[in-house]
């Protein structure tokens, strides 16, 4: 006997999950005197790119740190596929395995290479030497950076460290892309 999906019921038919909700989410800083954010509700779902956008100074990187969990909202609450990130308890290691950031500063490490800084989160991951090099490999290969794996940060461009930065990133097939203007330092060719 041959089964038919329902259309109804198919997975192809059902909507993407919410894998980030911000219920309500309020960032004060200096005592309750600096409000970064107030009141922001929103859902993510898988597959959906969204652009943050504003002002200099109107809560944008505040914004990418709480989904982020790198900071925590002073009220409200940020689900992760539906589990409160307030409730977690290693945020760490969550991060780790969810979580790729391309930060403004690029945050590379000064005495690692281009091929280690990208496997640096790969640590978390129970990956051998030989996949976390292979992996690191292609994803500077990826970003066009296959010439420079043993350079030191010092010894890059800006676009250079940007590019490092965000195969970095995708070291770990992260759920979810976080960027803080990730093209800002790259030219119009390399940001394409």
């Amino acid at each position: 006997m041959t089964t038919t999906a329902n259309p109804t019921t198919s997975p192809a038919a059902q909507p993407p999950a919410v894998v980030l909700e911000l219920d309500n989410v309020r960032r004060e800083f200096d005592d309750g005197h600096v409000l970064a954010l107030r009141g922001v509700s929103m859902k993510i779902h898988d597959g959906e790119f969204v652009a943050i956008m504003g002002a200099s100074g109107s809560g944008k990187s505040t914004m990418l740190s709480l989904l982020g969990a790198l900071d925590v909202p002073s009220s409200g609450a940020i689900s992760f596929r539906g589990q409160n990130v307030a409730e977690l308890t290693d945020l760490a290691t969550f991060r780790a395995h969810n979580i790729g950031f391309v930060f403004q500063a690029f945050h590379l490490m000064p005495t690692l290479n281009a091929i280690e800084n990208v496997q640096v989160p790969m640590f978390e991951m129970p990956w051998t030497v030989r996949e976390r090099q292979r992996r690191a490999r292609e994803l500077l290969e990826a970003v066009g950076m296959s010439h420079r794996l043993d350079h030191m940060p010092t010894k890059l461009s800006g676009g250079e460290r940007q590019r490092v930065a965000i195969a970095r990133s995708l070291a770990n097939e992260p759920s979810i892309l976080l960027a803080d203007e990730p093209t800002g330092n790259l030219d119009s060719r390399s940001a394409a």
